[in-house]
């Protein structure tokens, strides 16, 4: 979804700007992408089912909100990643499509209504992921309770991953979310610490890093997963050391992708990292312990999200434990 500094008009019929808050940031200029990183524009027979499935259940994807590169090829798949708890973050990172601003009321038929898309659509693998609401007591937690249970109900063969937010001053909500027992449970680190005050600067590095290890202490037969953009002004030793960060919280699944820039309000580019460099961080990733990896440009967390739980899963098998780890 395009960002504008002008008025946008919602369905609601209420004008309100889309980033207010990056408003008062320099312009910083979109740099022109390499070969490597070309997609095909959205269209076809099953995208446009899957477009209209999504608005006949009121439903928003992080698909849309956050311009994902690799929609026309999902959605083609019938694959979507639908997005809770509103489309209006509370925080304003300096590298996000999504709005931000006065957050939306709680639709309490969301739950409800992305467990009957589910199964609407056949899906095997579902990924729902949501904004921040630092407004929320539990930071919006009942919600992906209630929405993992709906999915189960709905679509009992469906495996559920979720990618939630850090619920940073939320106490008991990891905890009650991994009790709710998604297949996965992703958070991502998105950058290294350095670079944190700069374009995750609402978050707290150790207090992400915290969350996944919380939900292996809560369930370890819970997959966990996280993801990093690189293209930033992050160093290769940062990378190599936020590996390791998430090996000893346990973590099981790395994403690595390359940052594309929404707009000349959000961060720069700072390089185009190339497809050789991507390959090394993932022959590092594998030497380091994880049960599956994936890292290229247009990698994103939910970018073929089924088809890497099923190797997650055989991963597992093959280590003949619960966790992959060593541990029964």
């Amino acid at each position: 979804m395009a960002i504008s500094e002008s008025a946008d008009l919602p369905a609601g019929g209420r004008a309100k700007l889309r980033h207010p808050e990056k408003a008062h940031r320099p312009d910083s200029p979109i740099r022109r992408k390499p070969d490597w990183i070309r997609v095909k524009a959205p269209a076809g027979e099953a995208f446009n089912a899957t477009r209209k499935l999504v608005r006949e259940h009121n439903l928003a994807t992080v698909c849309e909100e956050a311009a994902c590169p690799n929609i026309g090829e999902c959605w083609a798949k019938k694959h979507a990643t639908f997005m809770i708890l509103g489309s209006v973050c509370t925080r304003a990172c300096a590298f996000c499509n999504v709005e931000t601003g006065l957050p939306d009321l709680l639709d309490p038929h969301e739950p409800e209504n992305v467990g009957l898309a589910t199964a609407r659509l056949g899906l095997e693998h579902i990924v729902v992921t949501s904004v921040d609401r630092d407004d929320l007591p539990d930071g919006g937690a009942g919600h992906f309770v209630e929405t993992v249970a709906a999915i189960r109900r709905h679509a009992p063969q469906t495996t559920v991953e979720i990618l939630t937010p850090d619920f940073l001053h939320k106490p008991g909500a990891v905890e009650r979310v991994a009790r709710a027992r998604p297949d996965v449970f992703n958070h991502n680190l998105e950058t290294v610490p350095r670079l944190y005050p700069a374009i995750r600067p609402g978050a707290r590095y150790f207090v992400s890093l915290r969350l996944l290890q919380e939900v292996k202490e809560t369930d370890l037969s819970i997959f966990t997963k996280s993801g990093l953009m690189v293209g930033l002004g992050e160093t290769k030793e940062e990378v190599y050391q936020v590996m390791d960060d998430l090996r000893s919280a346990n973590v099981d699944f790395l994403t690595i992708g390359q940052y594309l820039q929404p707009t000349r309000k959000h961060a720069p580019v700072d390089r185009f990292v190339h497809p050789d460099e991507f390959r090394a961080y993932e022959k590092m990733a594998w030497g380091k312990g994880f049960l599956m990896v994936s890292a290229s440009p247009l990698t994103r967390s939910s970018y073929h999200a089924g088809d890497d739980f099923a190797r997650l899963k055989a991963a597992r098998a093959a280590a003949g434990t619960a966790d992959g780890q060593g541990r029964a």
